[in-house]
């Protein structure tokens, strides 16, 4: 196999923060290395073409950035297309539109064959070289999503737990050891893809009410902060009763990004207390990430849906 510095690069799992970081709540992500990526010269035919096409359109996105005197990452932009003329492709398993960072990965991947003068790891809990890092990432994967916070290819490039405790705050985070229990956290796949781009303007244009910015700025943020702390803390009590408030704040506030052949299911875990569900990335379809206290029982209730365990608590 061909691969080029021998770098995979993992997907990742925001366990909180949709939509409110861009409203300046927390954000607690984590790399998931149940799918991978690389770059890579070897032909897989068809699928090696269509991805080395999209690389190319990648690469001349950033020469018009370069040429307006806008590219904020000191890209190789010669290398990168001498490699591109040469076959160079993206093989991964990370499926694209399901939330889990496929785009992140992949612009990952880039930034660290041909960025010079990378940044030691030894810097990365330094707050404005970890700030500056999301920005020139964030920059990058905005060819996919029209606007990118620069999370996703942070955690994917970074390979840790990233904590974002504002915009200007953002650092390395330990996540609590798992355990054996019988809680634990899980994904649901919608089985679709959902779409970044268009699930974003539709929150960007709802913003526009102020009732729903409101909501936003304090109930979503207040949920959401509440569960990050207590997740950190590893405190079961508080961590749930916040989580089934944000559950309940999705259900009736962001209907556009829950998939609709997910929402029985969805009100049946507030109904029932027996789990709870909300948002992993920008929702449309997807991925659904859930928590419970009784895995046993949710399987159960959950029998013939694709449920796969991140993790226990």
């Amino acid at each position: 196999m061909s691969l080029v510095k021998n770098t995979l690069f993992y997907s990742k799992i925001l366990l909180f923060g949709e939509y409110g970081i861009i409203e300046d709540s927390m954000g607690l992500s984590i790399p998931y290395n149940e799918f991978y990526g690389h770059l890579t010269f070897e032909n897989n035919g068809e699928v090696s073409k269509k991805s080395n096409v999209g690389l190319k359109k990648l690469w001349k996105y950033l020469i018009g950035l370069k040429e307006n005197n806008t590219l904020l990452a000191a890209i190789d932009l010669k290398q990168f297309e001498d490699d591109l003329k040469n076959g160079l492709s993206f093989d991964s398993s990370i499926p694209q539109g399901f939330g889990v960072g496929s785009s992140g990965a992949l612009v990952a991947a880039v930034y660290t064959k041909y960025v010079a003068n990378q940044t030691s790891s030894s810097d990365w809990n330094k707050g404005e070289t970890i700030l500056q890092l999301k920005k020139e990432l964030g920059q990058i994967e905005s060819f996919y999503h029209g606007k990118s916070s620069g999370l996703d290819p942070l955690i994917c490039y970074l390979k840790l737990p990233v904590l974002i405790k504002s915009k200007e705050e953002v650092g390395l985070t330990a996540i609590p050891d798992e355990n054996k229990s019988n809680s634990a956290i899980f994904l649901l796949n919608s089985g679709s893809p959902g779409s970044t781009s268009s699930m974003v303007s539709i929150f960007m244009e709802k913003c526009k009410e102020h009732g729903f910015r409101n909501m936003v700025k304090t109930s979503l943020k207040q949920y959401n902060d509440a569960c990050i702390k207590a997740f950190l803390d590893k405190d079961e009590k508080p961590l749930f009763f916040n989580l089934k408030k944000l559950s309940k704040l999705f259900l009736e506030n962001f209907q556009p990004m829950i998939p609709a052949n997910l929402e029985e299911v969805w009100k049946k875990g507030l109904e029932t207390n027996t789990y709870y569900l909300k948002l992993c990335g920008s929702g449309g379809g997807g991925y659904i990430l859930g928590f419970t206290r009784n895995l046993a029982k949710t399987q159960k209730m959950l029998a013939g849906q694709d449920l796969s365990i991140v993790c226990h608590l």
